[in-house]
């Protein structure tokens, strides 16, 4: 079963995103939205990926993310697990 959550990314050091860009790609399948705003008064961005993924998938993603120095991230779920749909059909 699938959670929905919001992974919220602060890049302070901008050199990283190379990393964060290969790891959001790595688990693109399960990105249903991205944004990315840059704060250039700051030097800084900030990212919002939204996904649809088992929950070890989001730890998984939001574990690798924060370990990137220079990097800070939180991440929230859904309360609920939500079955994927397949042609109009439930997938349990």
């Amino acid at each position: 079963m699938n959670r929905i959550a919001l992974i919220g990314i602060i890049v302070e050091d901008t050199g990283k995103s190379a990393q964060i860009n290969s790891l959001l790609h790595e688990y693109g399948e399960f990105i249903i939205g991205r944004m990315g705003v840059p704060h250039r008064e700051r030097n800084l961005s900030i990212i919002s990926v939204m996904l649809d993924a088992p929950g070890d998938v989001i730890n998984s993603l939001s574990g690798k993310l924060g370990m990137l120095d220079g990097v800070s991230v939180k991440t929230v779920c859904s309360k609920g697990e939500f079955p994927v749909k397949e042609e109009g059909f439930e997938k349990k």
